[in-house]
């Protein structure tokens, strides 16, 4: 069965049915045992009757026994398993002390004529009149003048029968009309359930027909699983709009960092080739080492995007931020180094990448200095880049981190720079199970603080 609700009401019908099964084996077998105790009861009754009559010195000959013999059929037995008093018309009996069903003289040695409190029960067939039926037998002991003996009295099981054999019939009667209404309404039930979840089933098809990702799903107004599925695929509805989104505005983007020193290599090479002599080849290796690097920043975040994990290896940070500040000693801006012993487990280069781009912003906008730290706070390592530059404004210190975004000041004094560095450095910062943030710098300019989880 391909449909859900087919299965499920199959199903409920199987286990209802089964339920039903069980219940109704355990109702059967609860009321036997109370018509058979109940025939018990009244077998008791009997033999305690006749055994009173022998414990008060009656001759069995004598005894009153029970006028009805289908009803109560009696047989006393002596100590000796000998018949001394049986119901008129007994021809068979079984499941009593004797099958004999002649009474026979019998007696022994007087006893104190009392009745026993005990009690035994049995069952078993009586013959009367050539009819045999099951009789449920009750076995009372009695003391008397002419000896010990025990009272055998029945009572017929035939109404107990009969009374579960109706229930029983009652039961498979009504059985399957009840397994077909649990049916019919687990179909339905589960059908209203479902709806919510066939109208998501559609929305996703159209949407993926029509590729428009700004669509999204009904959202039921209950609070059950199907209403929190359908909120969970409209935020990954949302995530995987905003995932296209970005993309587009990237490819844009790329496409027009890239067009601007490809035009300018390409006049160069152009005006070269007409007039050798005005050839900047200066200029065209700057646009050349431009176009490398874009081309580089393009390549990793597409890496990045890919889901590229960084190598784990043990880095010292300390040591990392010393490399970097020499390779940059004789830059515009001079950088100090204030880095105390720690590690972390990372890639070196992706870290060094990180590094290397928040120098490279700092020297750019810092006004005479450049300051680095390092130091271990409980389960992590910081990293800290600050200039003495004009700072990153507040509304603006989380927008820096986008891809292809630069400031208007940034615009105007590095016109080289594509504003990739700051995002490619929070991309690997967060890879590495860190965190990256801009601040106000005491001196007034940027402070980039860098959080690495410490290595072990």
């Amino acid at each position: 069965m391909s449909s859900v609700r087919a299965r499920t009401a199959l199903g409920a019908t199987l286990v209802v049915a089964l339920a039903l099964v069980v219940a109704g084996v355990a109702l059967l077998s609860v009321l036997r045992g109370n018509l058979v105790d109940q025939a018990g009861l009244q077998a008791e009754v009997s033999a305690r009757s006749v055994a009173s009559q022998v414990a008060g010195g009656t001759p069995f000959g004598g005894l009153d026994l029970p006028d009805d013999t289908e009803e109560h059929p009696v047989q006393v037995v002596d100590e000796r398993g000998r018949v001394v008093a049986v119901g008129d018309d007994v021809e068979a009996i079984s499941g009593t002390g004797s099958t004999g069903t002649k009474a026979v003289p019998g007696g022994g040695e007087a006893g104190t004529g009392e009745v026993s409190e005990d009690v035994d029960y049995s069952s078993g067939d009586v013959t009367v009149d050539g009819e045999t039926a099951a009789y449920r037998f009750a076995a009372v002991k009695a003391d008397g003048p002419q000896g010990e003996v025990t009272v055998y009295a029945g009572a017929p099981l035939a109404a107990e029968e009969a009374t579960v054999s109706g229930v029983r019939d009652a039961m498979l009667a009504a059985l399957p009309l009840l397994l077909l209404v649990v049916g019919g309404v687990t179909w339905l039930v589960t059908r209203r359930a479902l709806r919510p979840v066939e109208g998501i089933r559609r929305e996703m098809a159209a949407i993926t027909a029509s590729e428009d990702l700004t669509r999204r799903v009904p959202e039921p107004a209950t609070r059950d699983e199907v209403a929190r599925l359908a909120r969970t695929t409209n935020e990954t509805l949302a995530a995987l709009e905003a995932s296209v989104e970005r993309q587009r505005r990237f490819v844009a983007d790329a496409s027009h960092e890239l067009r601007s020193p490809i035009a300018s290599l390409r006049t160069q090479l152009e005006v070269g080739a007409a007039h050798p002599e005005l050839l900047d080849v200066p200029g065209a290796v700057a646009d050349t080492v431009r176009l490398q690097q874009l081309a580089a920043d393009l390549l990793l975040l597409a890496r990045l995007d890919a889901g590229e994990r960084p190598g784990r290896g043990r880095v010292d940070v300390a040591a990392l931020v010393r490399e970097e500040a020499a390779q940059r000693a004789g830059g515009r801006v001079p950088v100090r180094v204030d880095a105390g012993e720690a590690g972390v487990d990372g890639s070196r280069g992706q870290l060094a990448r990180v590094l290397g781009n928040l120098l490279d912003n700092a020297q750019r906008h810092a006004e005479s200095a450049v300051e680095v730290t390092v130091r271990r706070e409980g389960r992590h390592v910081v990293l800290t880049v600050a200039d003495d530059g004009a700072g990153v404004p507040e509304p603006e210190r989380e927008r820096i981190f986008e891809r292809f975004v630069r400031l208007d000041d940034a615009r105007s004094r590095d016109e080289g720079g594509a504003g990739l560095g700051l995002a490619i450095a929070r991309d690997l910062v967060v890879r590495h199970g860190g965190t990256l943030t801009v601040r106000r710098a005491p001196s007034g300019g940027a402070l980039f603080e860098v959080r690495l989880p410490a290595g072990g």
